[in-house]
């Protein structure tokens, strides 16, 4: 009596889990949040919402830009490695919170290359090199040149410690075997902005702040720290093309997702941000920002976020570079 009992419970046991199995909502079957790390009004923040308008309409579900800021992107990056593994909460992602605050920082509240994974790469956008025109060069080559005759007497500009502009530069002394005083400010503007003035002489910066300014002569762009050449700069050379490869700083955008997101749910949403981005109105508009859409696969871009997260870490070992 017993046994037949026992049997009977997993009978309808079993037929319960398939029934649940059967009936389980396809995802998404519910509103999604991105995670900007970034205050409203960034760069991350104008890209996410960028894209979150052509993911909605495809997944039929809103994806809701949430603003997260804080600890140079850490804050809102610790909160999507620590939500649930369901693809309902994703975070946007970028060179700061994934590849320099871990090497730069003593302490980090998650783990970036354990404790997340990538979902797509959205967009990249080079770093410019960019001069007062007062400074007596035009080229990448008479700057350095410059700057070893001059040690230490020439400064370069930053939106602060440990941004990709602050980067850029350090990585710039390494290779150029230069030095170079780097004063970080509170954020990109100011730091364009006394540059024009004269305060500082040279400031490192993504294209979209500082077009209008060279196209009036107020700065003068001396080398675009990319592979190729900005489109919205044509003639200005690369930092490979002016003598001093290996120079290149590419700021880069991406979403990533919990560690632990079912592949299904992660190929997806990746499937789905590829078709966003190719979308001819949104590629429109990352050229007006100075950014190109992603092309790399899922597997690709954790390659770029690993390669990336090494090359900076044997950088910041060998200058000492530290952010606390």
């Amino acid at each position: 009596m017993k046994l037949h009992r026992l049997l009977e419970s997993l009978v309808l046991g079993l037929g319960a889990f398939a029934a649940s199995a059967q009936t389980a909502a396809p995802f998404p079957s519910k509103p999604i949040r991105l995670i900007a790390t970034f205050g409203p009004g960034s760069s991350i923040d104008i890209i996410a919402r960028l894209v979150a308008k052509p993911l909605s309409e495809q997944l039929g579900q809103p994806v809701i830009v949430e603003n997260k800021p804080g600890a140079g992107g850490d804050l809102g990056t610790n909160f999507v490695a620590k939500a649930d593994k369901d693809g309902y909460t994703i975070g946007f992602a970028s060179a700061g919170p994934f590849t320099v605050n871990p090497n730069a920082r003593k302490k980090m509240p998650y783990e970036a290359l354990k404790d997340l994974v990538p979902v797509a790469l959205i967009a990249t956008g080079p770093n410019v090199i960019l001069a007062n025109p007062s400074l007596p060069v035009k080229n990448l080559k008479e700057l350095m040149a410059y700057v070893k005759a001059n040690p230490d007497k020439v400064s370069y500009a930053s939106a602060g410690m440990g941004t990709s502009g602050h980067i850029a530069g350090e990585l710039f002394q390494h290779l150029s075997k230069t030095k170079i005083l780097h004063v970080p400010y509170k954020g990109n503007s100011e730091a364009i902005t006394d540059t024009i003035s004269g305060q500082a002489q040279l400031v490192i910066s993504g294209v979209p702040p500082i077009l209008s300014f060279v196209k009036s002569g107020q700065l003068r762009a001396i080398a675009v720290a990319d592979v190729k050449r900005s489109p919205l700069l044509p003639d200005v050379p690369t930092v490979a093309e002016a003598g001093l490869s290996g120079a290149e700083s590419v700021a880069w955008y991406g979403i990533v997702a919990p560690a632990g997101t079912p592949p299904e749910i992660l190929n997806r949403l990746s499937a789905e941000i590829e078709k966003a981005i190719a979308k001819p109105e949104v590629q429109e508009k990352f050229l007006s920002l100075g950014i190109s859409a992603g092309t790399e696969s899922r597997t690709d871009f954790g390659k770029r976020i690993t390669t990336e997260h090494a090359r900076f870490g044997e950088l910041f070992k060998i200058i000492n570079l530290v952010v606390d």
